[in-house]
Parts: C-alpha cells; structure tokens; sequence
C-alpha cells in the first residue's frame, strides 16, 4: 500500500482542530479524537480514557473494535497483588474475588475513566487518564495512563505507560500477573483464528489455525508457543486484524458468544499478548504494540517488515 502523504485529523465535538492541548475555556469538551491517512480511519473515545474504539477501513463506517460495554474496547489492563472480596465496599459480585486491576475505559458498573489531557501533532495521538478499578464501583485507581498511537499505511502503532502511586496496604506488590498487552477485542465477524507457533519463525512457514475456544468453555484459549509474536481474527475472506507484540510468545485468544456480530453487540473476539510482570506500588511500565489491518498475507508482511525493522534497531542479525 503506499502511504499517503496527507493525514486528517479531527476532533468530534470539540470545534478544536489546531494543535491540541486537552481543552479550552468556553469550549464544549470533545468526545473524540481521531486519525485517517486514507487506508484507515482510527477514532480514540475521549470519553472512555482514550481507548481506541473504532478502526475502519477508509470511507467505510464498519469498525472491527467491539465496544459493547467498558471491559472490550482496544484498551490498556493491568494486576497487580492477591485477589480480594471487597463486595461489602461495593465490587460487582461477578468479579470477586479480584486483584487490582486499573482499565482504560471504566469499570464493570460502567463508570468511565477520567481523560487528563489530550492532544494531536501531526500523525500522533496522545491521552492521558486516570484509570478505573474494574471490579469496583466508580474508584479511580491510584494511576495515570498515558497512550501514544499513530498510523502509517494500515499499521496502527501503540506505546503505552502506567504510572502507579498506590498508597493502600490491603493487596501487596509482591505476586508477578499475566498482563494483557494490551487487551484487543475485534468484532466476532472475524470469526477465523490465525497465528504461526512453529520452530521457523520469519520464514513464510504454513500459518497455525487452532480452533476457536468459546469464554463459555471457562477461559478463553491459551497459547504458549507464538514465536512470531502475533495473532489475527479474520472473516471467511482472510481478512481482519492482526496484533502484534514483540516482547511475546504467550498469548490469550477466543470468542464470547457467537460468530458474525458486530461493534455493538455482546459476542465478540478476543486477542492479549501477555507477559508476567510485578507491579509495584511506585511501578512505571511500558511496552507497545502493534495493530495491522488486512488480508492474512498483509498481516503478516506487516509484521515481517515490523520484526526486521526491530531486530535492525537492536543491532542484531535479521532473524
């Protein structure tokens, strides 16, 4: 695809669409913030922390994010300490017990998270919020989440960043969690699985089309051995998203409900790059990411490209 020298950026009920800084006196507040260089319109929702809720292909209104409550979203999640029932300080029966686990979006009870700044230069996006508990109501984590995306061709790029400066003393630092890196749910219209966990990785070896788990089954499917780092959803046509993370080779991925359904409905497709990391209570952490829209064999040249520009970066011979 050839990357389109002009890129259009907007904001959706702000009237604002200078150099943006997060707001300005008098001005309504917008509620989107978004980015379309001709192949890919992506929209980040200022009114859920910024998350990225919608990805469409150029002049369509199709997104393939599912955005059916707070909890899916394309969106930053995190753990951290034991598991604890907190039910008589008001957390959602159906998420007890639970760790402290701070989302971009909201929380189960559909509190949304507070937007601290937000701003446009050139091709990238930026957000600032401040988190909310997912399995209590409306407590903002003690955290600041940054996210920094841009888009080139149909390649979305994501770096994020937690802040913690926790103060309580009930869940503890010590224990390492699975963190979701980032939390992907496509819409179950991209009913398809693909990923490669053989022994050549990067060398075009037959891809790996592991059957679909269903969240009804009690957890989504567990996959141990991507060695290219990736997976995808994709329609009947072999085509979707695929997402990308360098740091690992362990990956959650399923489907809640049934196949073929879209944004708003309840079903939907799940991807998470996960990795175990301790986070403590004065814990930075960052990482990024990579979303790529296409047919499979777009996905994965992506992705190649993706790994050989990484692995030149590191000053190490092309794998």
């Amino acid at each position: 695809m050839k990357l389109l020298p002009r890129i259009r950026g907007w904001l959706v009920l702000g009237v604002l669409l200078g150099g943006l800084t997060g707001g300005r006196a008098g001005a309504a507040e917008p509620t989107e913030l978004g980015l379309d260089n001709g192949v890919l319109t992506v929209k980040l929702d200022l009114t859920r922390g910024g998350a990225i809720a919608s990805i469409a292909r150029t002049g369509s209104t199709r997104s393939l994010v599912n955005i059916a409550d707070e909890g899916r979203y394309i969106q930053q999640s995190y753990y951290a300490g034991k598991a604890l029932d907190r039910k008589a300080e008001g957390q959602s029966p159906a998420w007890s017990p639970w760790s402290w686990n701070p989302i971009q979006v909201g929380d189960a009870h559909r509190n949304r998270a507070k937007i601290l700044k937000y701003e446009r230069s050139g091709d990238s996006l930026y957000v600032k919020c401040v988190p909310m508990l997912w399995d209590m109501n409306n407590r903002p984590a003690e955290a600041e989440m940054e996210q920094w995306t841009t888009v080139q061709t149909n390649v979305i790029h994501v770096r994020n960043r937690l802040t913690c400066h926790r103060t309580d003393t009930r869940y503890g630092d010590a224990a390492e969690n699975d963190q979701e890196l980032p939390a992907v749910y496509p819409i179950s219209a991209l009913n398809n699985l693909y990923t490669y966990m053989g022994g050549t990785p990067f060398k075009n070896a037959a891809l790996t089309n592991p059957a679909v788990i269903n969240l009804a089954s009690g957890f989504w499917g567990v996959y141990t051995n991507v060695t290219e780092h990736w997976m995808a959803f994709v329609d009947d046509n072999h085509w979707g998203m695929g997402v990308y993370n360098a740091q690992c080779t362990r990956f959650l991925a399923g489907r809640s409900g049934a196949p073929g359904r879209e944004a708003r409905d309840g079903s939907t497709a799940y991807i998470a790059p996960v990795k175990k990391a301790g986070l403590r209570k004065n814990s930075v952490y960052e990482y990024q990411y990579d979303i790529i829209i296409g047919t499979l064999e777009e996905i994965r040249g992506g992705i190649y490209r993706l790994n050989r520009a990484a692995v030149r970066d590191a000053g190490n011979p092309p794998r």
